[in-house]
C-alpha cells in the first residue's frame, strides 16, 4: 500500500502542468498550488484525470511565513517539488526555508535557460549577442531606454519600476489577460492603447506584427527560456534588427534541482513509494 502523505507541487508554469499530468498518470498523491484563478486553467485536464483516482487536488492560495508550516502539516506533505516561475523568488525562498525547518525534502524543477537549450547566439568575436542586466533596478538606472519605443514583456510586477520613464520614453507592455495585471499597468502610467493582453504561447508572426504595429525600437524581457517564449522573441528581434535586453534570473541557491521530468518523478516516487 502507499505510504501516507502527499507531494506539494508548487505550480503556475507550463512545465508544472506537465509535471502535474505525469504525477496524475503515476497515481501519486499530490496537491498543486497556484496563486491565481487564471493559473488554475493550466491543470484542468490533469486534475480531472487525477480526481477520478482521488490522487490530486488543486488549491489557489498565496502562502506566507505564518501559514506555510501549518499548510504542510495539515496536508501531510512529505516532499516538495517546486516548479514555480524562475522569477517567483518569494515562494521558492519560502518553500526552501520551511522545508529546511521541518526536515522535508525539496526539489527545484528549473526550466533550462535559453543558452542551455542551445540558443546562445554569438557575434564574430564569439561573444553572446544582446544585453543582459542582473536586475530591473540596474536597467532603469541606465539611459538605455531614453527616447526609445520600448516593449516590456516582463510581467506586471516590475512595471512600477518603469513609471519614472513614462516621460522619457514611449513604453508599451504585453501582459497576461488578468484584471490584476491590467490594473498594475495602469497604475504604473501605461495607457490602454499601449497594452496588449494575451496568454502565451505567442506565435512569431503575431509577435512580429505587434512589434511592427507599435514601431518598437527596443524590447525588454526576462531570461525565461524556451518555455517562456524567449526563443521566439530573440528570433523576431533578429529579423527586425531590434535590440533585445534580457533581465537575468534572480540568483537562488537551491538545495537540489533538476530540469529532467524523469528525475522529478523519481523524486516523487521516492517519498510516496509502495511497500508490501
Amino acid at each position: 500500500m502507499k505510504t501516507k502523505g502527499r507531494i506539494w507541487l508548487i505550480g503556475g508554469t507550463q512545465e508544472s502542468a506537465q509535471l502535474a499530468a505525469a504525477i496524475a498518470e503515476a497515481q501519486l498523491s499530490c496537491i498543486v498550488s497556484v496563486t491565481t484563478e487564471t493559473a488554475k486553467q493550466l491543470y484542468v485536464s490533469s486534475v480531472e484525470k487525477a480526481v477520478n483516482r482521488s490522487t490530486q487536488t488543486l488549491r489557489v492560495e498565496r502562502l506566507t511565513v505564518e501559514t506555510a508550516a501549518s499548510f504542510l502539516q495539515q496536508q501531510q506533505i512529505v516532499a516538495v517539488l517546486d516548479a514555480s516561475h524562475p522569477y517567483a523568488v518569494e515562494i521558492s525562498q519560502l518553500a526552501i526555508a520551511i522545508t529546511t525547518q521541518l526536515g522535508i525534502p525539496y526539489l527545484r524543477f528549473e526550466r533550462p535557460d535559453w543558452k542551455d537549450e542551445g540558443g546562445g547566439m554569438k557575434d564574430e568575436k564569439g561573444q553572446e549577442k544582446g544585453l543582459v542586466f542582473q536586475s530591473f533596478a540596474e536597467l532603469v538606472a541606465t539611459d538605455i531606454l531614453q527616447g526609445q519605443r520600448v516593449l516590456l514583456i516582463v510581467g506586471y510586477r516590475p512595471l512600477v519600476l518603469f513609471h519614472p520613464w513614462q516621460d522619457r520614453a514611449t513604453l508599451f507592455a504585453r501582459l497576461l489577460p488578468s484584471v490584476t495585471a491590467i490594473e498594475a499597468a495602469i497604475a504604473a502610467g501605461f495607457t490602454p492603447d499601449r497594452l496588449f493582453a494575451m496568454r502565451p504561447p505567442i506565435s512569431p508572426d503575431l509577435e512580429k506584427a505587434l512589434w511592427q504595429h507599435w514601431q518598437i525600437s527596443l524590447v525588454v524581457t526576462k531570461s525565461s527560456g524556451i518555455a517562456g517564449g524567449e526563443d521566439v522573441k530573440r528570433q523576431v528581434a533578429a529579423e527586425l534588427g531590434i535590440p533585445l535586453v534580457a533581465i537575468a534570473r534572480p540568483p537562488i541557491t537551491y538545495p537540489q534541482q533538476t530540469s529532467d521530468l524523469t528525475a522529478a518523478l523519481k523524486f516523487c516516487h521516492q517519498y510516496l513509494s509502495c511497500s508490501s
